[in-house]
């Protein structure tokens, strides 16, 4: 090789970096340009911020009648199988979290069941549509969960109606806000302690008996676990006792070959918060103290209720998936 063929060589090389150099430049810049903060899709950046219109329900309320009105996944899930031929029963699957997990199992090929209240009803029937149209079985089973016979009555119906049991979601929760210890009645503390944490307890006991290796147990807890509020004091307890529950179920359990997890929400936009689980000046400024400055959508957090079941994280008990907009989680 010359000098001169050397020296030619060089000068391609040197102008085709230069090229890509100019080209990379841009888009740089066009990087560097992005506002700190961005959302990371464009759907996140359409979710609605606080304030939010003063509004207020009855207990259990209606996913239906919030204003804006949740996003569950309904138009954006989009499945991949991940739990084809499950069968799941799912507490509180007619709105909020429990809807978008419903909607996501169904989408990844699970027969689902949903349980509620039978106030919730109108919710329910739009769920029921929702598993149908995926190609997956639905069943719908309204009731409260404060009562034991029907805890044991509703996996055996969700069991014998799907043709077995592979996946159980606690998900239901009473979330009521009190300024004082004074304000919490026994009455209130009960029915708190019945829906969180006694329900939870009955249907794990008699899902395990019907549960063969290879089945999960996904329980919600909460951020409130471990940062409680000061005016959720018996909510915040019942959160703290289900992070409990998920590690020594799933130490008990693994011999079986079930596996349990936990995911623990931060503030979501659901009706547990229109329907007295935050006061009305809370409620229009909710999730404005998460790092998001928002609070999730229900859409946002199915993804973790998949993974916790999903059989490929086979590894993955005793778990603690957390979704709290970047306020951090119990441990």
């Amino acid at each position: 090789m010359t000098d001169n063929a050397t020296s030619r060589r060089g000068l391609i090389t040197a102008a085709a970096l230069a090229s890509v150099g100019a080209v990379a430049a841009p888009a740089m810049a066009r990087q560097e340009a992005k506002p700190p903060g961005a959302p990371t899709t464009p759907k996140a950046a359409s979710y609605p911020k606080p304030p939010f219109a003063a509004q207020t329900q009855p207990w259990p309320g209606l996913a239906s009648k919030m204003n804006p009105r949740p996003d569950h996944g309904e138009e954006s899930y989009k499945g991949s199988g991940r739990l084809a031929g499950k069968r799941a029963l799912i507490t509180g699957g007619d709105s909020g979290i429990g809807r978008a997990a419903a909607i996501a199992y169904a989408r990844e090929g699970a027969d689902v069941a949903i349980n509620y209240l039978p106030a919730e009803e109108p919710d329910a029937r739009e769920v029921v549509e929702l598993i149908r149209a995926a190609g997956c079985k639905a069943v719908a089973i309204p009731g409260d969960l404060r009562d034991e016979a029907f805890c044991r009555q509703l996996v055996e119906r969700a069991a014998r109606e799907l043709g077995g049991l592979d996946i159980l979601v606690n998900n239901a929760a009473r979330q009521q806000t009190r300024a004082t210890i004074a304000d919490i009645s026994s009455e209130d503390f009960d029915a708190t302690m019945k829906t969180n944490v006694y329900a939870p307890f009955w249907l794990t006991k008699a899902a395990v008996a019907r549960m063969s290796a290879g089945a999960v147990i996904v329980n919600t807890a909460s951020e409130q676990a471990g940062d409680p509020s000061e005016d959720l004091v018996d909510y915040a307890m019942t959160r703290a006792a289900m992070l409990n529950f998920s590690k020594s179920m799933a130490k008990q359990l693994a011999p079986k070959g079930i596996r349990v997890n936990a995911v623990t929400p931060g503030p979501f936009w659901t009706p547990l918060q229109v329907s007295g689980g935050a006061t009305p000046e809370k409620l229009q400024a909710f999730g404005s103290q998460s790092p998001l400055g928002r609070p999730g959508q229900p859409a946002e957090i199915a993804g973790l209720y998949v993974a916790a079941a999903d059989p490929a994280l086979s590894y993955s008990t005793g778990q603690i998936f957390g979704a709290t907009g970047g306020g951090g989680q119990p441990g």
